[in-house]
């Protein structure tokens, strides 16, 4: 599973990049925050410039064709590549200004090109691209998109009726209705797949971004508590307690410690411990043993959730073990080595998520109280555990008794000193 620090580290996944020419162009005119209603207006500015390009593309076939007898269409053209590049700088008067004035433009605009060429020209297919008009609402709008869709569904209808076949200008000039009607074709294609790989585009950096945020959130849940909880917390169970006839507890602290970084520079002290707790989170990882949480300089694990007491004190014995050689392995505080005071208990024990803003996993009772005390009177460079523990790991382990000692709470406990992993093992 990734690791909460690598991911938070790294930078966000901003997904495909585009020129930045062409980034700055797209968000031409655009002052909203919102990442949804930004797409929506990008993908507006994408039908303007085309619509621009567009009407620029046929005020130079014109011109080229007969400029004086289709200067009145060459003027429309020229208003329309202007007034369609200004489309952008609406967008700071409304979320769908820019949008609504679009599309009316483009309706009632293009009546009079269609009467001009008429029906022969096919430069009615443009209304066809009418359902591309979505992106600029979004499906949450989609009655505002049907309001603006239907009236070019009906435009289309009125045009194809009632239209002139060989229109206002130059009506016997055939061969130029034929030159329109695939230069209108091309273009409808080339201003569909622009709209189109745009809005992908931007749809896919979205879905890349919500993954990135995904494992960011998978990471931390998992970083605050076991996964079978955090799974059970997203699938909506609200209130989640579980009692544990034994589990395996177990307390590490670094002995002296407080002394020892009194006169350090706070950024050394946190080396130092950030070094050290990286270690023992792998090595709690290695043995499959759960870290409930760091308390200052004192480090807490637990095993045995599942239900299996014999493997989850085993497993918490060997981490133990493995505790002490990491311990003597360490870099020194300052000018001093520090060294681990480790306790253990194996008892019944109560589990459970806690908290609203900072909700954290959480073990309680006797199991983890017996814990508590079997590290603080314990012995600095020594693992001491409980009857309860030694009983349950006494295949895996070497143990030497310790005596019966008196703990606040508790009363007269047998304990035992953890030495090493018995043979075989």
């Amino acid at each position: 599973m990734l690791k909460l620090r690598d991911i938070v580290g790294r930078p966000l996944n901003q997904g495909p990049d585009l020129p930045s020419w062409l980034e700055h162009i797209m968000s031409r005119g655009i002052v909203a925050r919102d990442p949804q209603i930004v797409r929506r207006q990008r993908c507006v500015n994408v039908a303007a410039y085309s619509f621009a390009a567009n009407a620029m593309s046929h005020f130079v076939i014109n011109s080229l064709h007969d400029f004086r007898g289709l200067l009145p269409v060459n003027i429309y053209n020229v208003i329309m590549f202007v007034v369609f590049l200004s489309i952008p700088r609406l967008h700071r008067f409304g979320e769908f200004t820019a949008a609504m004035a679009f599309c009316t433009i483009a309706l009632f605009g293009h009546m009079f090109v269609v009467w001009s060429f008429g029906l022969a020209s096919d430069i009615h297919i443009y209304y066809t691209m009418s359902g591309a008009i979505l992106f600029f609402f979004g499906i949450q709008h989609w009655r505002r998109f049907l309001v603006f869709f239907l009236p070019f569904i009906f435009a289309l209808l009125i045009a194809s009726n009632f239209a002139p076949n060989e229109g206002w200008f130059i009506p016997n000039d055939d061969a130029f209705r034929e030159l329109l009607s695939s230069q209108a074709m091309i273009n409808t294609i080339i201003i569909n797949a622009a709209i189109l790989f745009y809005a992908l585009t931007l749809l896919h950096r979205a879905e890349i971004q919500l993954h990135d945020q995904y494992e960011r959130s998978e990471a931390l849940i998992g970083a605050v508590m076991p996964m079978p909880i955090a799974e059970r917390l997203k699938a909506g169970e609200d209130r989640i307690a579980d009692s544990i006839p034994m589990l395996t507890v177990m307390f590490a602290d670094l002995v002296n410690f407080t002394s020892a970084a009194h006169d350090l520079a706070p950024g050394e002290v946190v080396a130092f411990l950030d070094g050290l707790v990286r270690n023992f989170d792998r090595l709690s990882e290695l043995h499959d043993v759960e870290k409930i949480k760091t308390i200052g300089d004192c480090y807490m694990a637990a095993s045995g959730f599942s239900g299996n007491a014999a493997d989850g004190a085993v497993a918490v014995g060997r981490l133990a073990l493995s505790f002490c050689e990491a311990i003597s392995r360490q870099d020194a505080l300052g000018d001093r080595r520090l060294g681990l005071r480790i306790g253990i208990h194996s008892g019944p024990a109560t589990a459970g998520v806690i908290g609203d803003t900072r909700f954290s996993y959480d073990i309680w009772g006797d199991g983890v109280n017996t814990a508590s005390r079997m590290e603080s009177n314990g012995k600095p460079g020594h693992i001491q555990v409980s009857e309860s523990f030694r009983n349950l790991a006494a295949d895996a382990f070497i143990f030497e008794e310790r005596g019966v000692s008196e703990f606040k709470g508790i009363g007269a406990t047998r304990t035992f000193f953890l030495i090493g992993e018995a043979k075989g093992n």
